[in-house]
Order: C-alpha cells, then sequence, then structure tokens
C-alpha cells in the first residue's frame, strides 16, 4: 500500500482523527473484543518458542490482533502482505465502517473490508492508482510510513541511517526510529526495501501502541553552549560595515547543500555497534586520537574536503574527520576531533579540528529534518574567502592570509538584519531566515563568499533553496559578541 505516498503526510487535517485512533488502539487492551476483532483469543502458538520477538507476538495473541496463519501457528519468519498489514492496523486501531470501495485489485479478497477502512482513514493510498496490491509483501520503508500515519507520530529532527537517502519513506522511518518504534535492522541501518515479516509487524505494532524503545537523547551540546544561544539581542560590532564589504557587501548568499545527495556535508549517526577505527593523522599534534566509530560504508562530504561525522546518540560523543581516506593499511585523515556533547569544553587555543577554526561541524549545519519541524534553535556555519590571522571565542584556531583588521577573525558571528523582509519567502526557507536572525552564522572556514553549510537531503528542493540565493552581504550585520561565552 502507498509506496508512492508522501512519508511526511499525516500530520495536518486528519491528525486528530489518527490520535483518536491512537487512544482506541490503547483502549482496546482493555476492553472486550470490538466487532473488527478476531472472534476470540487464539490458542497459543507452538512455532514461536524461542523466537526473540516472541513477546510481541504473545501480545499481539493476547490483544486479539492475530489469530495465527494456521492453527497453532503464528509463521513469524513469513513475510507479511499488504493485505494482511490492512487487517493488523484495522484490529488495532478498532477503524470505523465504510461503504466506499476504493481500489478494484482486491475484489474476492479476505482482507477487502480491512483495506477500504484503512483507505478510508488515509493510512494508504494505495499501490498505484485504483490499486492497493493486497498479496504483495509489504517492505520495512512502507511499513514505516503506514505506521506515521496511523498513529501521527511528530516530525523528526534526527537522521537515523544511512541507507535510506533515496527512500521516498526516509522521513517516516526517521520518525519512526525517534518514536522509538524501531532500532534498525543493523548498526546504522534500516535496510527499507527488506520485507517486513510477521514477527516484526508484531513488534513494530506492539510498540507503536504500548512499550516504545527508549531511543537515546542526546543534544547537539547543552543549551548553554554558544553555538544554542540567541544572539538577536547583542549589540552590533562596531567595525560590521567594513568586515561585511571584505566578505563581499553585494556577494549573494549561497545554501552549500541541496537535494543531490553528493552536493552538503553527510553525517552518520552511530552506536555501541558501530566498529571503532584507529585513524592516522597528518596534524596529528592537533589531533585527537581516537578510537573513532567509523561504519562500514560511511557518509563522507564529497569534494577534498572529504569529512566523516559521526553522532554517537548513545555515548553522546561527536566524532569529526577531515580529508578521511581508507587505505590498504587503514584510516588515515588530515585531523580529527572528538567532542562530548554534554560539556562545554573547548579544544586547546590554537589547535584545529576537522575545521579551519577548530570548531565541530555537525552543529552548524541545516538539516532537513528540524527545518521540516519549523525550527532551527542554533548558529549555522559559514565560510569567507579571506580571513584573518587571528580567531576570536567560540574559534580555537585560525587559517588566515594577513593581520588586517579589515580580514574578518574565525569565530566570526554575524546575523541577519532584523528588518530584512521575508514575505516572498516559502515558509520552510523562513525557518532558515529566522535562525540567521536568531542565533546568526558563525565563520569556521576558508571559502566561498556566504556560503552557508548544511546536510543534502533527497526531501530538499533546490528550487526552493535558490530563493536564499537573492540574499547580499548586506543584509547581514557582525555582532559584537565580547564576553558571550559557554555557559553564559
Amino acid at each position: 500500500m502507498a509506496a508512492h505516498v508522501t512519508p511526511d503526510r499525516g500530520v495536518g487535517a486528519t491528525r486528530v482523527r489518527r490520535l483518536t485512533a491512537f487512544v482506541a488502539a490503547v483502549v482496546l487492551l482493555l476492553q472486550p473484543a470490538a466487532a473488527t476483532s478476531i472472534a476470540a483469543v487464539a490458542p497459543p502458538f507452538d512455532d514461536v518458542a524461542g523466537h526473540p520477538l516472541a513477546e510481541h507476538i504473545e501480545w499481539l495473541r493476547q490483544s486479539e490482533i492475530t489469530g495465527g496463519c494456521a492453527p497453532a501457528r503464528f509463521c513469524p519468519d513469513a513475510a507479511v502482505t499488504r493485505g494482511q498489514m490492512a487487517s493488523f492496523l484495522d484490529r488495532a486501531l478498532d477503524l470505523p465502517s465504510t461503504s466506499e470501495d476504493f481500489f478494484t485489485d482486491d475484489a474476492g479478497s479476505t482482507h477487502e473490508d480491512a483495506i477500504n477502512r484503512v483507505a478510508a482513514a488515509e493510512i494508504t493510498l494505495g499501490c498505484a492508482a485504483s490499486r492497493v496490491c493486497p498479496t504483495s509483501a509489504l517492505t520495512r520503508a512502507q511499513m514505516a510510513s503506514f505506521l506515521v500515519r496511523a498513529f501521527a507520530l511528530p516530525v523528526a529532527e534526527i537522521d537515523w541511517y544511512s541507507d535510506d537517502d533515496r527512500s521516498s519513506h526516509q522521513g517516516a522511518i526517521n520518525r519512526l526510529a525517534s518514536s522509538g518504534i524501531t532500532g534498525g535492522c543493523a548498526a546504522g541501518l534500516y535496510c527499507p526495501g527488506a520485507p517486513v515479516t510477521r514477527a516484526q509487524m508484531a513488534a513494530f505494532l506492539h510498540r507503536a501502541i504500548e512499550s516504545p524503545l527508549d531511543p537515546p537523547g542526546c543534544e547537539l551540546f547543552p543549551e548553554s553552549n554558544v553555538w544554542n544561544r540567541r544572539v538577536d539581542s547583542l549589540p552590533v560590532a562596531a567595525n560590521s560595515a567594513t568586515l561585511i564589504g571584505t566578505i563581499g557587501a553585494s556577494t549573494r548568499g549561497h545554501p552549500d547543500f541541496g537535494e543531490y545527495l553528493g552536493y552538503g556535508i553527510p553525517y552518520n549517526v552511530v552506536g555501541p555497534s558501530t566498529p571503532r577505527r584507529s585513524v592516522s593523522f597528518e596534524y596529528d599534534d592537533e589531533s585527537d586520537a581516537g578510537p573513532y566509530p567509523i561504519p562500514a560504508s560511511p557518509r563522507i562530504e564529497g569534494g577534498s574536503d572529504r569529512h566523516i561525522l559521526m553522532w554517537d546518540i548513545t555515548g553522546c560523543r561527536l566524532y569529526e574527520l577531515f580529508a578521511a581516506t581508507k587505505t590498504s593499511s587503514g584510516w588515515r585523515a588530515g585531523s580529527g576531533a572528538i567532542w562530548d556533547l554534554e560539556s562545554n569544553a573547548l579544544r586547546p587555543d590554537g589547535w584545529t579540528s576537522a575545521d579551519a577554526a577548530g570548531l565541530p561541524i555537525l552543529p552548524g549545519l541545516v538539516r532537513y529534518d528540524e527545518v521540516a519541524t519549523g525550527v532551527i534553535d542554533h548558529a549555522i556555519r559559514f565560510t569567507a574567502p579571506v580571513t584573518r590571522d587571528a580567531h576570536i571565542y567560540p574559534a580555537r584556531h585560525h587559517a588566515g592570509a594577513g593581520s588586517s583588521s579589515s580580514l574578518p577573525p574565525m569565530g566570526l558571528r554575524v546575523r541577519l538584519k532584523a528588518d530584512f523582509d521575508m514575505s516572498a519567502y516559502s515558509p520552510r526557507m523562513r525557518v532558515i531566515l529566522v535562525a540567521m536572525q536568531h542565533y546568526g552564522m558563525i565563520l569556521a572556514d576558508n571559502g566561498s563568499p556566504w556560503y552557508f553549510s548544511g546536510v543534502s537531503d533527497i526531501r530538499w528542493d533546490d528550487d526552493e533553496l535558490n530563493q536564499l540565493k537573492d540574499l547580499r552581504g548586506s543584509d547581514f550585520e557582525v555582532v559584537n559578541t565580547t564576553g558571550f561565552v559557554n555557559g553564559g
């Protein structure tokens, strides 16, 4: 069902109905079976003993959502069809009846009534025009979209898996992970194209209704970190016009990311099961020794910078590498840094990181998932072509071309002027513009003028992002950050 449906749909007009359905599903556990349930609690199954998901299967049986695949059998490793999934959801949510027949290819199917009820609830729109493909196997990606719509799961701010980048269900998969309904199929992977087994379906549905996993909570530094603090009330720097002019007052802004997966800086969510690997460094005297949790097939930034960013949400650590390359003898990189995300500690003064300014990269990236929530609550990373042989807080390193005070130092904070007119911009682009006003941008590397960084994602619309190219340097001002430090 609905392989083609946008995975982020389902939090708008039908949100109240789906939340009501969620409550109804929980109430089912406390009441006798509804008319759409199976006739009675099925006898225990003989083929689930010792199965790793047996407790979820037993919950499904006790809740009268399944009667098994045959007498005393559940067939835990058999694939779930799209028609079967409709029946499971129909029983779990106690969906209201409907007289409308939505599809032409389910006539005579034992699941036809359930399919129509699921369609009426807008949990599926089918697999093609007027078709639902009831006998086709359901994929893990499609399952994510069904559950997001069925339970109105909130938008996620984290891109959890590296193997769903090209999936139209990526947003739904991230919501499923952030809600504690899935832990993936392996370290950093979701296996979106794999079929859902009946046992997996039991676990997904059980967690969605009453017993989610406890997804690790790890923010990108404390709220008191300067990356996460607003600067819209700080004074304008006395030399603002000079520095803006040096970077380029008439130069247009440029989002350095987009819908093409090779354009932008990607990141990897890692955890305890991700292999730890030794890395040798060109600048080893200013790099953290590691080891680094590098996935088997990590997302790596294209071009010469070849950054690898690794966000360990369980250990609450951020690992970043610059110019990373895997050789026959192991991993090599230009430099590397490890950050304790629960601490405001900076690197030693004079040390680089994976960025020229000695700063972390990931906290300054524009991410699609956070734009989808409607709020970016951190500063944004940007570059300038020529910088000063100096750095200011929070930067710890510089790579400048002179000592002139007209050159911007690393760590410079700029913000979009308060009177900037956003009325012509799309709602999603206004989220980015508001962040530029409230939190500003931090100069972190040498590069093209007014290029600001983000994560590539197929859900971006490059035509929409191009609206931001109307920005000019003169729309910004330099912030006086004297005394503006972590913990303040």
